[in-house]
């Protein structure tokens, strides 16, 4: 095992090929086969990509490209760094074992943040991983890339004589503003077309304003595994300017999304941003708790602002005092009626699956749903990520029945069953959620008068329903077959 010095090298930053249509890379939440086709810019690896001067940022997934094609585009890096997850875990350790077999020599890392919960037992399960990143690791990588000893690089952990070393922690970083514009790496590296999320307008460029998030909900992954619960920002004047070079680089583009766990957590900064942002002229899109206000909002929509997405969670109040989730119901219907005032869309995200879920309250988040009345939705299973609150509680009390997150095509798997409600039917009522909201009368008139009247969303809407149609096909072919 390379424990020495490294020769500045050549660095191959990738999202590992996966299963078809896997959105699980280096900028996705939740790692699974969507609904529809999705694919999130591969963010995370951009920022040190930008720091490093002999770098690529390789997205398979997005690329369609296969394990052969990625391995042949490989060839001339002296170190591949792997972005995983628990989700795509097995299988990207088993692309780290072929990028060695075609080089030995090649070093191959992991970063993200299933290594930063669990790195130990990510070295542990594969002999072809020299190192991981615990946490933010963008200068992390940068060091190893300018030939800086393993051993006196902080927030790694490697193996030396058969023994796992874990380095002292990296310290968050503070100043965001010098981090290089991802915009920049995505115009030299990717293809903006490659890129596209079902509530957004396509082409769309996405990039982050800030990380970490103050909210302590129990199942989100990012904070609690990699950025943490403060929210680092960048300045406002920093933000705007990496917009300009977007659209500059980017004219085709329709969209800006600011991709933030919560863009509207610090409201004296969205105010400063959002001033920078009028006079551009640009659409925009972000994150939102049902808790900002409602003149935070109209100077959102008067700089552009088109859609929120929004994590409802669940309508019933309990569970979202189990979460910690930090707000009401009551908050979320006067949120939802002051976005309804303004013109601002809504893509509302629900999980199925939390702790103590019950037939009744999937009925009342279903209930909920309809009265919010959101533009778009998804429905996500739970999902016990390894260095999240909700892992440990689902351990501990015994709610935890199964390790694999994601099934075979890369669906999400139901982990967790609980007294009062099985994974078996906590899974199955991800379909009944859909229906309940999209096949109801009004929505489908909605639905009928974009189609004939926007032939853009006209090709849009068929796609995805198509695809739809096929995610639940899938889904009951994977019932049937117990494979769940």
């Amino acid at each position: 095992m390379v424990t020495g010095s490294l020769p500045t090298k050549r660095v191959a930053l990738l999202n590992p090929p996966s299963y078809e249509d896997f959105d699980g890379g280096a900028g996705s939440r939740y790692q699974a086969t969507r609904e529809v086709t999705s694919f999130w810019y591969p963010t995370w690896l951009c920022y040190p990509a930008g720091m490093i001067k002999e770098s690529r940022v390789i997205d398979a997934p997005a690329e369609h490209l296969s394990l052969e094609e990625t391995l042949s585009k490989l060839k001339v890096y002296d170190l591949v760094v792997i972005y995983t997850s628990a989700a795509s875990f097995s299988k990207d350790t088993q692309t780290a074992g072929c990028i060695k077999a075609q080089n030995l020599k090649t070093l191959v890392a992991m970063v993200g943040p299933h290594p930063s919960a669990v790195a130990e037992e990510c070295l542990k399960a594969s002999e072809y991983i020299d190192f991981v990143c615990r946490r933010e690791f963008d200068y992390t990588l940068k060091e190893v890339a300018e030939g800086k000893e393993l051993k006196d690089v902080s927030g790694i952990s490697y193996r030396k004589n058969g023994q796992v070393i874990h380095n002292p922690d990296r310290e968050p970083i503070k100043d965001l503003d010098a981090l290089p514009f991802v915009v920049e790496i995505y115009k030299r590296d990717l293809n903006i077309l490659n890129y596209q999320i079902p509530y957004l307008k396509w082409p769309y460029v996405s990039i982050y304003t800030g990380r970490g998030c103050p909210a302590q909900c129990i199942f989100c992954l990012w904070p609690q595994t990699f950025t943490g619960n403060a929210y680092r920002v960048r300045n406002p004047g920093n933000v705007v300017e990496e917009v300009k070079l977007a659209i500059k680089y980017f004219p085709e583009a329709k969209e800006i999304f600011f991709d933030d766990d919560t863009f509207t957590a610090n409201r004296a900064r969205v105010h400063e941003i959002c001033k920078g942002l009028k006079p551009l002229g640009i659409t925009w899109s972000t994150t939102s708790r049902v808790t900002t206000d409602p003149e935070t909002l109209k100077v959102m929509k008067d700089s552009g602002l088109r859609l929120l997405v929004v994590g409802y969670e669940s309508g019933s109040q309990k569970i979202l005092d189990n979460v910690k989730k930090g707000a009401t119901l009551e908050q979320a219907r006067e949120f939802t009626r002051n976005c309804r005032k303004l013109g601002i869309q809504i893509h509302g995200a629900f999980i199925l699956g939390l702790p103590e879920e019950t037939k009744e309250t999937v009925e009342e988040s279903i209930r909920f749903a309809r009265e919010m009345n959101p533009d778009t939705i998804q429905v996500s299973l739970a999902s016990p990520y390894p260095g999240t609150k909700f892992y440990e509680m689902c351990r501990e009390r015994g709610y935890l029945v199964e390790e694999n997150l994601v099934m075979d095509r890369g669906y999400q798997n139901c982990c967790v069953r609980y007294p009062t409600m099985s994974h078996e039917e906590i899974f199955q009522a991800i379909e009944r959620f859909y229906k309940k909201f999209y096949y109801r009368p009004g929505f489908i008139a909605k639905t009928l008068k974009k189609i004939l009247f926007n032939r853009e969303e006209r090709r849009r809407i068929l796609r995805e329903g198509e695809e739809f149609k096929e995610f639940l096909s899938r889904r009951k072919e994977l019932i049937r077959g117990k494979r769940c």
